[in-house]
């Protein structure tokens, strides 16, 4: 008994002890702040940072991007808050970006700082504000008269329901007429969501104004497989022609489904329109090449290579027999069996300064299996991919579901380069034609899409007839000069990406 009072004796000791103890801590001042301790003032800022110290594809050649960057807390934050704003930020982490350096200096044209993801992925989708057409503006004489010619209109879109067709000819904007001078700023106006537009026609030289027509921008969906057909005899072939104007996923089942037609109709030849196409999903290009050539079996169509700290990402897109089938917000909806043509040997690409990245990947990556002749002007120069980063350190910033729910910031920045079956990746600057012809030169004699006398089309009509030669020249070809308009693209207009699909394999 007595050891037991002992022990309990002891015990209320040894509690009062630590109680006192406690007391003694809880009356401990505060700890004093730091008043030189450095505060970050946006944390979206901690993203950018993290995000391309990750993934950028150009990682070794900024020094900015130094993995000892963040290691004292201070100096990493006095340096994130010496930027102005994220974006600003993102673009000077960037390699030589052409936003800061020019096109003349750029390494990297292609990576883009995303405000809304969520409507950045619609776009991806080809669900845009717009107007649902594309221009081209062409000085046409000395006196440095210059027009816009359409390009491409969207079925259904706000220019369709206008009236307005492919090879239709503007010569102002917003009551302004067009010249040398003044049509860069005058083109400004096309960003607006209303424009008035002033139609001409050339008779004999002379500029004739038509009529004014005022379109207004709204949200339209575009399908991609804008236009498929046969022509049944050109010289004893079976020509498929196809203009494919984005590799957009949610559209995988219609092109599939224009390769079923192909495959009925029993094509020899095919011609790849890509003039317009300037890329997107890289699954989506490894598809299309699948339905191409069924003869390269499960090849290898093209591998992609990854900065150091991801090299165990480094994989490859082959040659398939099934595709995924996804609808508008990238969830995976089924699966379908690929119409693989084993009737065509060779292909022939259409191509321009906005045939890119996935559109240049299907040329580069179908070159190591059969011969493919391009036909039009040098395309843009695209062997680099992107991928979608989100404020989501868990996931290496690769997921949207468990992003930062506080903001919609989100990153497009290049994150590896593809290279064909081979190890060819020599296309940064583009690809030259095989069989040169300069659309804007016949401003004003533009076809439609699929008119066999169409100038482009035909000179690949021509090469499978045997009558390859040099395109007759309008005469005031000498006189003529393209304007650019890339500001009016989207940023995304030349993009490859891939989803996280692919680190999901």
């Amino acid at each position: 008994m007595k050891k037991i009072n002992y022990l309990i004796v002891f015990y209320l000791l040894v509690s009062i002890t630590f109680l006192s103890c406690s007391d003694n801590n809880n009356n401990d001042p505060e700890p004093t702040p730091n008043p030189n301790e450095v505060t970050l003032e946006n944390e979206i800022n901690d993203f950018v940072w993290k995000g391309m110290n990750s993934w950028y594809n150009w990682l070794d050649n900024v020094s900015n991007l130094s993995d000892l960057k963040d290691d004292d807390k201070d100096d990493y934050y006095t340096y994130l808050n010496g930027y102005s704003s994220p974006e600003n930020l993102f673009y000077n982490l960037c390699y030589n970006h052409i936003s800061i350096v020019g096109e003349a200096n750029a390494v990297d044209r292609d990576s883009w700082f995303i405000e809304d993801y969520v409507e950045q992925n619609k776009q991806f989708q080809g669900i845009s504000l717009s107007f649902g057409f594309r221009l081209q503006a062409v000085r046409i004489n000395d006196a440095g008269d210059v027009i816009l010619y359409v390009r491409y209109v969207a079925p259904d879109s706000p220019a369709d329901l206008a009236g307005i067709k492919r090879g239709d000819i503007i010569s102002g904007i917003d009551g302004i007429t067009l010249n040398a001078n003044n049509y860069s700023s005058a083109s400004a106006n096309l960003l607006n969501e209303t424009v008035t537009l002033s139609f001409i026609d050339e008779v004999d030289g002379e500029l004739v104004y038509l009529e004014d027509k005022t379109i207004t921008a709204t949200e339209i969906s575009e399908d991609p497989v804008y236009l498929k057909k046969v022509f049944n005899d050109i010289n004893g072939e079976k020509v498929g022609y196809l203009v494919y104007n984005g590799f957009r996923s949610s559209y995988n089942d219609e092109l599939n489904a224009a390769f079923e037609y192909f495959k009925n109709e029993g094509i020899t030849e095919l011609v790849l329109d890509l003039r317009l196409n300037g890329g997107g999903s890289v699954l989506t290009s490894a598809y299309l090449a699948s339905m191409i050539y069924a003869n390269a079996g499960t090849d290898n169509f093209a591998v992609l290579k990854f900065n150091s700290k991801h090299s165990n990402e480094n994989g490859a897109y082959t040659f398939e027999d099934k595709l995924n089938v996804y609808n508008v917000d990238g969830e995976k909806t089924g699966e379908e069996s690929i119409n693989r043509l084993t009737t065509v040997n060779r292909l022939y690409v259409l191509t321009s300064g906005d045939t890119a990245s996935a559109s240049e990947m299907i040329i580069n990556g179908l070159r190591p299996f059969i011969p493919v002749t391009l036909v039009g002007t040098e395309t843009y120069g695209k062997n680099v991919g992107s991928i979608t980063l989100y404020d989501s350190p868990n996931s290496d910033y690769t997921k949207q579901s468990t992003a930062n729910t506080n903001h919609l910031v989100a990153m497009q920045p290049i994150a590896f380069q593809i290279y064909n079956k081979i190890g060819e990746s020599d296309y940064s600057r583009g690809f030259k034609p095989d069989i040169e012809v300069v659309e804007y030169y016949y401003w004003n004699e533009i076809l439609p899409f699929g008119d066999e006398n169409e100038v482009v089309l035909k000179a690949a009509l021509d090469d499978i007839r045997g009558l390859s030669g040099r395109m007759s020249l309008p005469k005031n070809a000498h006189d003529i000069a393209l304007k650019d308009l890339s500001k009016l693209d989207q940023k995304f207009d030349k993009d490859m990406y891939i989803n996280s699909d692919y680190f999901n394999k």
